[in-house]
């Protein structure tokens, strides 16, 4: 327990560190990833105040006792109405230069209270505080193994139950019943199971569709393990595959490969993007429709982002995804994914699936 309320002292101390930065003598959280990450708090509803002396956690009643037993780094005050819980906190801690998440509140919470603060100058942070999380510490990173052993464990066990008959919805409830029974707390997404044409929708929800021969079989899955995600996808052929659809594949993983072989500390992560799409040329171009990659944590998308457009530049203990992919409308879809732990050198993964084409007859 003291090596875990060290840890959130010091992630604590690490946002007052920018406060100078952001010209603010506060920063007021609402996002409850944020809020578990620094204080601990695993309720569904809360407001975090980091001042330059003091740290606030503001919850109703229906999480106070729960906040008490999990909360060591703050002070825990419970408020009958959100909005004058707030306004009382600002005044207590003498408030005057108030940041605050402005993609975690909704506008009317905002007005609400913006309007009760006349005194104060509030200074909205987005962009700022998109990378808080994105360091991993060796607690989150030996979670976030479990949860990958997990899931792996899982999708390995499936393929002995693909059979002739079996639909997505089929798939995707044993796969949850697979991980829950090893240890899972939940998923981390919605599982995507997808056969055959179904397969060329990156974000396929799970139908009766049965598997047919010659399918590709896409499984995006991913766990929760105390909180921490997983996320992998494998890609199986049921019983067999045209040439086109072999290569295809050869060249996924290629791609895939050739993007976790360039991630290290210090690449742009738009250059890990580049390494990946570079492969599939002219011709498969086009069917490659979404980013290579993105951070894992408390979240299953979180910063930094692999795209052509990212600013972002990996760092030691950031935790992202490597998942290209080629998408035929129509056809057939192909997604290779594994969760990958930033080094200084190289990188390690931390998905445990083999990426080679598996054929299940």
């Amino acid at each position: 327990m003291q090596r875990e309320s060290n840890i959130l002292t010091a992630r604590i101390s690490r946002v007052r560190q920018k406060f100078s930065c952001y010209k603010i003598d506060s920063l007021i959280f609402f996002n409850m990833n944020n809020i578990r990450y620094m204080s601990g708090f695993t309720g569904s509803d809360g407001i975090l105040i980091i001042g330059e002396n003091r740290t606030i956690l503001l919850v109703d009643g229906r999480y106070i006792t729960q906040a008490k037993l999990e909360v060591t780094c703050a002070e825990i005050i419970e408020y009958k109405d959100k909005i004058k819980g707030i306004i009382q906190a600002v005044r207590e801690l003498n408030l005057k230069y108030i940041g605050f998440e402005a993609g975690s509140i909704a506008v009317q919470m905002y007005n609400q209270w913006s309007r009760q603060l006349l005194d104060e100058v509030l200074v909205p942070l987005g962009n700022e505080l998109k990378l808080l999380r994105a360091y991993k510490d060796e607690a989150e990173i030996s979670l976030m193994k479990k949860a990958a052993e997990i899931s792996s464990a899982a999708i390995l066990a499936l393929t002995s139950e693909i059979k002739p008959g079996c639909s997505e919805k089929d798939v995707a409830l044993q796969l949850e019943i697979i991980a829950r029974q090893s240890g899972a707390d939940q998923l981390a997404f919605e599982a995507i199971v997808a056969f055959g044409e179904k397969s060329a929708l990156p974000h396929a929800k799970p139908t009766d569709r049965k598997i047919k021969r010659g399918d590709f079989i896409v499984i995006d899955f991913g766990v929760k393990y105390k909180g921490y995600c997983s996320d992998e996808t494998c890609t199986f052929a049921f019983q067999e595959l045209t040439d086109e659809q072999k290569n295809a594949y050869q060249l996924v993983q290629k791609a895939h490969d050739r993007a976790i072989a360039a991630v290290k500390a210090g690449v742009a992560a738009a250059e890990i993007d580049r390494c990946a799409r570079n492969i599939f040329g002219e011709k498969y171009g086009m069917y490659f429709s979404h980013g290579t990659g993105h951070g894992v944590g408390l979240e299953v998308h979180e910063a930094p982002r692999l795209a052509p457009d990212s600013q972002d530049i990996l760092e030691a203990q950031m935790v992202v995804t490597i998942e290209p992919g080629l998408y035929l409308p129509g056809f057939w879809g192909i997604r290779i994914e594994d969760t990958v732990l930033v080094k200084k050198n190289s990188c390690e993964k931390l998905t445990k699936m083999d990426k080679r084409l598996i054929i299940i007859e």
